[in-house]
């Protein structure tokens, strides 16, 4: 991986946070990555919002 990598590498790494630790080489790419590009900072936010979405319905009675 790059310093900076690409969209498309972040969005797989984001996607793969919400299943595996990122390494440190990988968390240090998307700090690098995320201030510079609003729409990787969307997607991560969308990515929260339908984990948490799922979550809450897989909690209700």
């Amino acid at each position: 991986m790059k310093i900076i990598p690409s969209c498309r590498e972040v969005s797989e790494l984001l996607s793969q946070a919400q299943e595996r630790p990122l390494t440190l080489v990988e968390r240090f790419g998307l700090h690098v990555h995320l201030p510079l590009c609003e729409g990787c900072r969307n997607f991560k936010r969308q990515l929260v919002f339908m984990r948490e979405a799922f979550k809450r319905y897989l909690e209700r009675p």
